[in-house]
């Protein structure tokens, strides 16, 4: 938790909590998850089945329970007073657990009421409210616990692309159209759900800004009115001082109004918080941040209020977290605290999690000089990359000014680019470690990353494809495991080919695999083909099945790989869900010629004679 400090000359506005809340790290077996209306941190081991552990803001708020392991858990939150706990597994449904004394704990389950439909998200509204909120649009219900039940109150449909709700306010925000920049709000109270006037999201002028994400957003309560604000990046020009918050004035009454504008001037990744009414803008790069307050006089152009910051940015206070663990282990000196890390994640008004330490830092004094080594390098490259964008786009859209062609960037000796760093730095320094830790070789490697995405230069797949080589190679499975928990590494099919090939050294390298392929969603038939490989007829099968593509599948190649397993009752039940697929599709059960099944249906003759095949006829 973030707070305002006056400080002394050279010194810190900002500290963080003296007693932050610790949890155990994600790993293999243990998900982590942030519910911003309680402010709890869940720590679900093994799907719940070795215990879920609750902390809230104190030391007294700590619960600990059970649950039967029935799958991933995607999302898991309480009700206001830990009353109902609500688990999602699955895209099509939310369970509950009663923790209300004299009812029973046996869990009851809802699905979502749109059809095709997928649930994103969810809110609770109060202590027996919820709201569903999938793709297609929202469902608010009742929850009656006595009963194990759910009823519908009201629906709406609206496409969706991701939400936001502020639980001080009971405000949801819904960003919808294809660039996501156009916002529908909900107010809920007393059971009933009232739709506000939607507004539209300013997005930047440059081809390159690409849709409106969640991470630009934020809405909190600034003097007792609600704001939306929008993180808006822009790079930094003679006629553009860079990147800009915009708050959005959110009324119950009328239209959504840009009132105010704080300038940043500057660029990078950042991070916004809101303390004592004041918006805190953290800046990763400059490891500092900027403090504006709308309530001072600020210029006025005719429309909004612009606003300079209010002091000159400075550091949050440093701070150590004491060690937790057993008393041999908290009783020696509490570990010194990244601030601005990478990893950390900004929740409203004033949290910061910092979920995972991926980087050994304190551990090498020369890290934070290759960092900045590789800032500099990278702020060059980037430099290029715009010139050579914005003189591509200048020549296609024939928009020069002047009469002759414009000249194409000249790329010096200065621009050092991806292949560059791999091919003559990073693939040689993990090649000649010269005795160097290995957890230092993957924090080099990481660094390097990290600068080019804070440059918003796009990672190649191959930088990728150098960490986990490494980590593997070193045995560093639960960091691999980590850096794809939290998508450090970025989703791709040559990085899923990669992990799958690391099966037999690193075995749950498959799965994760698998995972990454579904979250492409592109890659349904390398997932199929990975499942046949691996002799999984009826694990494709079903995978199929769950993403509606089973009537159009191949038979055959589905027949063959359960042939080939030599497991007799796999092949017919393999030929049995294609017999019924045939007898649905088409009103008989028969292969047509076109599907070049007729050794397979002979090989099923054989095994189990004529009248098992004509079964499925009658």
């Amino acid at each position: 938790m973030v707070t305002m400090a006056l400080p002394p000359p050279g010194g810190h506005y900002l500290e963080l909590c003296e007693s932050p809340v610790q949890f155990e790290k994600v790993s293999s077996v243990n998900n982590v998850f942030f519910d911003e209306a309680n402010k709890q941190v869940f720590a679900v081991r093994s799907g719940g089945a070795t215990g879920v552990v609750v902390k809230g803001p104190d030391d007294k708020s700590c619960i600990s329970f059970r649950m039967e392991d029935k799958g991933e858990v995607k999302c898991i939150k309480f009700s206001s007073g830990n009353k109902i706990l609500a688990v999602q597994r699955t895209p099509k449904a939310v369970d509950f657990i009663n923790f209300i004394p004299d009812l029973p704990q046996m869990e009851y389950s809802q699905e979502c009421k749109t059809k095709n439909a997928n649930i994103l998200s969810f809110c609770w509204i109060s202590a027996n409210e919820i709201v569903f909120i999938t793709d297609q649009g929202i469902e608010f219900y009742q929850v009656l616990p006595d009963k194990r039940s759910l009823k519908l109150l009201k629906n709406q449909s609206i496409n969706v692309n991701w939400c936001m709700y502020s639980p001080e306010t009971a405000v949801l925000l819904l960003s919808t159209t294809v660039h996501g920049n156009v916002l529908q709000p909900f107010y809920f109270r007393s059971g009933t759900m009232s739709k506000m006037p939607k507004f539209e999201i300013e997005l930047p002028a440059s081809p390159k800004s690409g849709n409106l994400c969640l991470s630009d957003i934020i809405m909190a309560t600034i003097y007792g009115q609600l704001y939306v604000l929008y993180l808006k990046h822009q790079p930094r020009t003679p006629n553009n001082p860079g990147a800009e918050v915009i708050l959005y004035c959110l009324s119950r009454e009328g239209q959504c109004k840009k009132q105010h504008i704080l300038k940043l001037n500057t660029t990078g990744k950042f991070a916004l918080n809101v303390v004592d009414n004041l918006v805190v803008v953290h800046h990763q790069s400059s490891q500092t941040s900027m403090i504006f307050d709308i309530k001072l006089r600020a210029e006025f152009d005719g429309a909004v209020v612009i606003h300079p910051q209010v002091l000159p940015s400075l550091s949050i206070h440093p701070c150590k977290i004491p060690r937790a663990g057993p008393s041999a282990v908290t009783t020696q000196s509490p570990v010194p605290c990244e601030l601005y890390s990478s990893s950390w994640t900004v929740f409203q008004p004033d949290i910061i999690i910092n979920a995972s330490e991926v980087l050994s830092a304190a551990e090498r004094g020369s890290l934070p000089v290759i960092a900045t080594v590789f800032d500099k390098l990278n702020q060059v490259y980037k430099e290029y990359l715009d010139a050579e964008q914005n003189y591509t786009l200048t020549v296609e859209s024939g928009t020069s000014r002047s009469s002759s062609t414009p000249k194409r960037p000249v790329r010096t000796q200065a621009v050092i680019d991806q292949s560059d760093m791999y091919t003559h730095v990073l693939s040689v320094f993990t090649e000649k470690k010269q005795g160097l830790p290995h957890k230092f070789v993957s924090a080099v490697l990481m660094e390097y990353i990290r600068s080019l995405n804070q440059y918003q230069i796009t990672v190649q797949h191959y930088l990728y494809e150098l960490v986990i080589k490494t980590l593997v190679q070193h045995s560093l499975f639960y960091m691999l495991h980590q850096f794809l928990q939290y998508h450090v590494l970025s989703d791709s099919k040559p990085l899923a080919c990669l992990l799958l090939s690391l099966e037999s050294t690193y075995p749950p390298a498959h799965q994760l695999s698998l995972d990454m392929l579904k979250r492409l969603s592109t890659a349904n038939d390398e997932i199929v083909e990975v499942l046949l490989s691996k002799h999984q007829v009826l694990g494709a099968l079903r995978f199929v099945r769950s993403v509606g593509s089973h009537d159009n599948i191949s038979a055959r190649k589905f027949l063959d790989a359960a042939r080939q397993t030599g497991d007799a009752m796999l092949f017919y039940t393999t030929f049995k869900f294609f017999e019924q697929r045939n007898q649905r599709l088409r009103g008989s059960s028969h292969f047509t010629p076109g599907e070049h099944c007729e050794e397979h249906i002979t090989h099923f003759k054989t095994l189990f004679g004529e009248q098992a095949l004509l079964t499925m006829a009658l």
